[in-house]
């Protein structure tokens, strides 16, 4: 079954994107840090994850390793996956030479056996990449029947609106490329986006072999009032969610 909707349309962009080999040291300090990484995305992927202690996950695009770090502190037996060089010696700087690291690119096959893992982790990676379906039928083929993968993702409701916030016309119901400039650490580069509808994510999900059990749009952590003041200054006391990113529990059939 297709994963992609017939609607599909591809922005083509010459130069190399998404080379986080070339700002590793940079995203790194930032993602330690920020708002959206250490007070939203990854406090809500650990209360999704519950108690791991002794379950084998994969870390899916685990970078420089925080999330890595989290789990295995909690009790996992983690390993952990990531297209960068550069963001895996950076991992391995943060979590020893013994951590079970692998530099493996998660639009091929996975060098893992079968049913090998209770859990996978994919923390914001799936939106690097234009068609879901051969990483989805591989993170299904390394899970244990029963297993689960947790996925967050740029919220698709989040990017329409950025895009009719910049004045452009906001087209929700295609899967299509979107580039933005990073520069972290001093270095500058492309990054490349895949957006696509709810309907489409769920699709895929569900082709790959997996159950939908959680649909979340959590709150940030509430010491985030503290620690950015002025960020979050326009938000009512109550407040404590914001459209950014989506998460998902699956259940593999």
């Amino acid at each position: 079954m297709p994963t992609m909707p017939e609607d599909h349309v591809e922005t083509v962009h010459p130069s190399r994107s998404n080379d986080y080999d070339s700002f590793a040291e940079g995203y790194t300090a930032e993602n330690e840090t920020s708002l959206l990484n250490a007070y939203y995305e990854r406090p809500a992927m650990l209360e999704l994850a519950g108690d791991v202690t002794g379950r084998r996950i994969l870390d899916a695009g685990c970078g420089s390793g925080p999330l890595f770090a989290e789990l295995r502190d909690r009790g996992a037996i983690v390993t952990g996956v990531d297209a960068s060089a550069g963001m895996l010696e950076m991992a391995r700087q943060r979590l020893g030479t013994d951590a079970d690291l692998r530099v493996a690119d998660l639009a091929g096959p996975l060098p893992f056996a079968n049913d090998a893992f209770d859990d996978v982790i994919a923390s914001l990676v799936l939106h690097y990449l234009e068609d879901w379906g051969p990483t989805l039928a591989e993170l299904r083929r390394v899970l244990k029947p029963g297993g689960r993968l947790l996925v967050s993702i740029d919220h698709p409701f989040s990017v329409a609106l950025f895009q009719h916030m910049a004045g452009e016309k906001p087209k929700y119901f295609e899967t299509r490329s979107r580039t933005e400039e990073w520069t972290m650490g001093g270095q500058t580069t492309q990054m490349k986006f895949w957006d696509r509808p709810l309907h489409a994510m769920t699709e895929a999900f569900t082709a790959a072999g997996f159950r939908i059990s959680v649909i979340s749009e959590p709150p940030f952590v509430p010491e985030a009032r503290e620690r950015f003041p002025e960020e979050l200054r326009e938000f009512e006391p109550t407040r404590t969610r914001f459209l950014c990113f989506l998460f998902f529990v699956l259940e593999a059939g």
